[in-house]
C-alpha cells in the first residue's frame, strides 16, 4: 500500500464532446506533457475523466509543476491531492481523516464529506463512504466540527477511481478548449489594449493564433513594433507558440493617403490590411481573421463601418471583443499581462493619417466602387509588403 501526493487536473467542456472528445483529450495532454517535459520522474496520465500528474519516485513537488500549467487553455481546475492504493474503507477513513486535518483552516467550523464512485465494484456506495469518513473525522476533532451538508465552509472529496483520492484545496484554471483543437486564425495585432485581448479570447477557445504586426515607419518607430513583439511574446506565455509577421505598411499609407478623401482613408486602410491579412492566412492556412473591434468604440467600428470594411476579407472574421466595453477590455488587459506593454508611448500604425472628421456611416457598394479604380496599384503595394515581411518565432 502507498500513499503519496499528486495534482488532478479537472476539464470542463471537453468532458461533453461526443464523437470527438478523444481529439480534444490528446491535445491537452500533449501540451501538459510538453510544458512539464523538463522535470524529471513526471508521469501525466488520463485517470477517468481527470488528468492525474505525479512523481514516480514520490510525492510530488505541486509548489514547481503548478506555476508551469496554470495558464494551459482548457483546464477548469486544479487539485492539491492525496492518491492511496489503500481499499479497506476503516484505513481509508483514517487516511482521509488525517489529510482532512492537516489542511484544515483554524477559522472553519463545519465540513462535509462528499464522494464520487467512479469505480462502481467498490463495495460500499458513495453514501457510505461519506458518513463513514465523516464519522471518524467528526470524532477525531472531538465533535468542535460540525457537519453541514448543505453548505458548508469546507468539503473533503473523495474520489473512487483505479487508485482513492482524496483533496481539499484547489485551484482554477483558465478554461476553455486546447490551444490548437479549433484550427488557426490571423490575428491583427495592433499596440493597443483591444487586439491581444482579443488574440488571448480566440486562443482561449482552442483556436491557434498567428499575428500580422502592420509597421509604418518613419511614421511610426522601431519601439512600437517592439510592443508589437512583446505582445506576442506576452500571448506565447498562454498558448505556448506565436508566430508574429510584421509587415512594412507605410507605401500602402502613403499610397491611399493620395488617392482617397480624408474622412474615408480609415476605411480603406483597414480594407487593404484585411487584404494582406487574408493572404498571411492562406500561406499559413489559417480558417479566419481575428480583430479586437468592438462595437461603436470609435468612427471606424461602427456597424456601418463594419460592414464597410469587411467584404475586403476572403474568410471569416471573428471579432470577440463585439459587445465588450471598453473598461472590461482593460480589465482584461491588466488581468493576461499585456496591459503594461500596450499603455507604452509608441504608437502604432493606425494612428498614422487619422482624420479630424472620419465617416462614421459608410456604404459598403460606394466604398467597393472607389477601391476598384485603384485596387490593381494597391494589389501590387501588398505584393511588395508581404515580400519584405519579417517572421517572428515566441514561444513559452
Amino acid at each position: 500500500m502507498y500513499t503519496k501526493s499528486v495534482l488532478l487536473v479537472k476539464y470542463g467542456e471537453i468532458s461533453l464532446r461526443k464523437g470527438n472528445r478523444a481529439h480534444f483529450e490528446h491535445a491537452l495532454l500533449d501540451t501538459l506533457r510538453l510544458r512539464l517535459k523538463g522535470m524529471e520522474n513526471i508521469r501525466v496520465a488520463r485517470e477517468q475523466g481527470r488528468f492525474l500528474i505525479e512523481n514516480t519516485a514520490g510525492d510530488l513537488d505541486t509548489a514547481a509543476v503548478v506555476p508551469l500549467i496554470k495558464d494551459v487553455f482548457g483546464i477548469t481546475g486544479f487539485c492539491y491531492a492525496i492518491k492511496t492504493s489503500e481499499r479497506d474503507l476503516a484505513r481509508l477513513a483514517e487516511i482521509g481523516r488525517d489529510f482532512f486535518i492537516k489542511n484544515l483552516p483554524e477559522h472553519v467550523k463545519n465540513f462535509r464529506v462528499e464522494t464520487k464512485r467512479s469505480d462502481k465494484n467498490y463495495p460500499s456506495t458513495s453514501t457510505e463512504i461519506s458518513a463513514t469518513i465523516g464519522e471518524v473525522i467528526f470524532m477525531a476533532k472531538d465533535e468542535k466540527l460540525a457537519v453541514e451538508l448543505r453548505r458548508p465552509e469546507i468539503t473533503l472529496w473523495v474520489e473512487i477511481r483505479n487508485d482513492v483520492y482524496f483533496y481539499v484545496n484547489s485551484l482554477r484554471g483558465v478554461g476553455g478548449l486546447p490551444y490548437g483543437s479549433s484550427g488557426k486564425g490571423v490575428l491583427l495585432l495592433s499596440g493597443g489594449f483591444d487586439s491581444p485581448v482579443a488574440g488571448y479570447l480566440t486562443a482561449r477557445r482552442g483556436v491557434e493564433i498567428v499575428a500580422v504586426y502592420f509597421h509604418s515607419p518613419p511614421f511610426t518607430s522601431e519601439r512600437a513594433a517592439d510592443k508589437a513583439r512583446d505582445l506576442a511574446a506576452q500571448l506565447a506565455k498562454f498558448a505556448g507558440k506565436i508566430r508574429l509577421y510584421i509587415v512594412p505598411f507605410t507605401d500602402i499609407q502613403v499610397f491611399l493617403k493620395s488617392n482617397v478623401a480624408e474622412e474615408k482613408l480609415t476605411i480603406f486602410l483597414k480594407r487593404a490590411m484585411l487584404r494582406v491579412a487574408s493572404r498571411v492566412a492562406k500561406k499559413e492556412n489559417a480558417l479566419c481573421l481575428v480583430t479586437g473591434d468592438s462595437i461603436g468604440q470609435v468612427a471606424s467600428q461602427t456597424i456601418h463601418s463594419l460592414a464597410a470594411v469587411e467584404t475586403a476579407a476572403f474568410l471569416p472574421i471573428l471579432r470577440p471583443l463585439a459587445a465588450m466595453d471598453k473598461q472590461d477590455i482593460i480589465d482584461m488587459a491588466e488581468k493576461i499581462g499585456t496591459y503594461e506593454i500596450s499603455v507604452r508611448p509608441y504608437e502604432d500604425c493606425c494612428t498614422v493619417f487619422v482624420a479630424k472628421h472620419p465617416e462614421n456611416k459608410p456604404n459598403a457598394t460606394i466604398i467597393e466602387a472607389m477601391e476598384a479604380r485603384f485596387l490593381a496599384e494597391l494589389s501590387k503595394l501588398s505584393d511588395i509588403a508581404i515580400n519584405d515581411t519579417q517572421i517572428c518565432e515566441f514561444r513559452l
